[in-house]
């Protein structure tokens, strides 16, 4: 055999010498946990389709977070179920709604934890549409358009009284145009100019979202979403997304659901240079907890390189169901 020849397995022998040359490497600052918080007392309600994810009332969530505190995970993005539902989503809103008093709560206790809060109405509108629907019948049939600019009014109330509450990060999910403008001037308006906007930025009409649909009692009562939630087979219109967010004000980026559109999170890393979060999503859960229970594949494993793929392929930040499971395999390896 002639040289020189390439060897490159020589850095491949040993752990210790993947170990020194990693690329990507995962900590547990990279993550942030989602929380479900209902009304009720005594509430810890395993979610069916996302096994080891529960819905909290507030009297059982201090329990939740403090293992979270105690696993190091920096930050939790907060769902809230409410107890009405109407077509504005006024619970949404309220000083005392369920987000606003599980902020208070988690604050009150853990002060140094990061409370992301979830901005939108999807919740908490009796039709399940991000923001106001204009109904009416079609050959018998309801049907509704989702209004945009009166959306943005509601929405902005909704981020205040978030801010108000003590939320350290402000999460709009809606996709309404011209959501990230709106909702900056009106927490400068109200005091709160320091508290920065992740955006949902780039948020496709996804199958992934299946089981976070019965985990928010979110599910649209008619129609569906994609008037407003972008096109999975599109890439430049993620460009188009995400320039406009980072010209109205957005703090970070983010595409939802990750798993694929891995060329999405590239894509924005190599076009912008804000922190870019990538949203692990319930389906992407589920089906990996389906397949490892069934004795398919080895969780741990499986969870670790598609997260190390989400990071790898751009993501600072990873909110993952699987946050505290990570956070538990890190730790033993130290």
């Amino acid at each position: 055999m002639n040289f020189p020849i390439i060897r490159h397995r020589r850095l491949r022998q040993s752990a210790a010498i993947r170990g020194m040359v990693r690329e990507t490497v995962l900590t547990v600052d990279d993550f942030i946990q989602p929380i479900f918080v209902t009304y009720g007392s005594g509430v810890k309600s395993e979610i069916s389709s996302m096994p080891g994810v529960f819905h909290f009332s507030l009297d059982t969530l201090e329990e939740e977070v403090k293992e979270i505190v105690d696993l190091g995970i920096p930050a939790v993005l907060l769902f809230g179920i409410p107890e009405t539902k109407d077509s504005v989503g006024t619970s949404a809103f309220t000083e005392d709604g369920i987000v606003q008093e599980a902020t208070r709560v988690i604050k009150s206790r853990y002060p140094d934890l990061l409370v992301v809060a979830d901005t939108c109405l999807c919740e908490f509108t009796d039709h399940g549409h991000c923001g106001m629907v204009h109904t009416f019948e079609r050959d018998g049939h309801v049907c509704g358009d989702v209004m945009n600019d009166e959306s943005l009014e509601l929405l902005v109330k909704t981020a205040v009284s978030q801010a108000r509450a003590g939320a350290d990060i402000i999460a709009p999910s809606n996709m309404m145009d011209g959501f990230v403008q709106a909702i900056r001037s009106g927490l400068d308006e109200a005091g709160f100019s320091q508290v920065p906007i992740m955006s949902y930025s780039v948020k496709y009409a996804s199958a992934f979202y299946g089981p976070f649909r019965e985990a928010a009692d979110s599910a649209p009562q008619f129609g569906d979403r994609k008037t407003y939630q972008m096109d999975p087979a599109n890439v430049r219109e993620a460009l188009r997304e995400a320039e406009s967010d980072v010209m109205e004000g957005a703090d970070m980026l983010m595409v939802k659901p990750a798993l694929a559109f891995m060329d999405i999170l590239r894509l924005l890393r190599d076009q912008f240079d804000l922190p870019l979060v990538a949203y692990n999503v319930s389906g992407e859960y589920s089906m990996v907890k389906a397949a490892a229970q069934q004795g398919w594949i080895n969780e741990r494993a499986i969870v670790t390189e598609m997260l190390v793929g989400m990071k790898r392929a751009g993501a600072d930040i990873i909110i993952t169901y699987f946050a505290k499971d990570m956070a538990r395999w890190l730790r033993e390896k130290q």
